[in-house]
Order: structure tokens, then sequence, then C-alpha cells
């Protein structure tokens, strides 16, 4: 029973990872591939991560394991936030799909000095 959750997690992994990669190829504009660049292949590194677990007899590599998918937690959301900043502030446009821009308001405010907003809060 344990082989059978343990393949069921691994595939279901590998189906999140080649999703993302297909978001990478097909989305539109660089703020869509970065959703999929984080979400799915989080998702589905987490779904590979506790498979490898279930395999796993020692608790010190299911611990390192753990390890692993917290940096990733920490560290994907993080990436792909100064990524979207940076391609934003380079003047990427956006998809046409795109409906709510809420960054641009918040920049044209501060270009007019308004103070209300906190430069570097975005």
């Amino acid at each position: 029973m344990r082989e059978i959750l343990a393949s069921i997690l691994l595939l279901s992994g590998v189906a999140f990872v080649l999703l993302a990669g297909i978001g990478l190829q097909r989305f539109p504009d660089v703020f869509a591939r970065m959703h999929a660049a984080t979400k799915a292949a989080t998702l589905g590194l987490l779904l590979v991560l506790a498979g490898t677990a279930l395999q796993l007899s020692s608790p010190g590599d299911v611990a390192k394991l753990v390890l692993v998918a917290g940096l990733m937690f920490v560290t994907a959301p993080v990436g792909a936030h100064m990524v979207g900043r940076a391609a934003y502030r380079a003047g990427n446009e956006l998809s046409p799909e795109t409906s709510v821009d809420e960054l641009a308001d918040k920049l044209a405010a501060e270009a007019k000095g308004d103070r209300t907003v906190e430069p570097g809060t975005d």
C-alpha cells in the first residue's frame, strides 16, 4: 500500500512539474510564466518529495527532504516577487487579458509626490 501511495504522489508531482514546463512555454507574458514556474513547480516538487519520503526509512533522510521543501516554499515566492518587480519596472508589457494593474496606480502616485504612498512598499 505504501508503494502505491508513493507512486501516486510521484506521478502527480511529475504531472505538475510537466504542467509548469508547458506553462512556461505557452503563457503570454513574464508574469503569467512566473506564476506557472512558482505555483505548479512548487506543488510538483512537494508531491515528489512526499512520495520519496514514503520510500525512505531513515529519519535523517526524511528530515533532509523536509528541509528541501521548506527552503523551496521560502525562496520560490521571494524569487518570483523580485523577478516580477524587475520585469514590471523594466517595462515588460502585460498580457491583454490582464484586467487589474495595481502597481501602476501606486507608481503614478509616487511619481506625483503623493506622500500617502510610501516608496518601496509595493
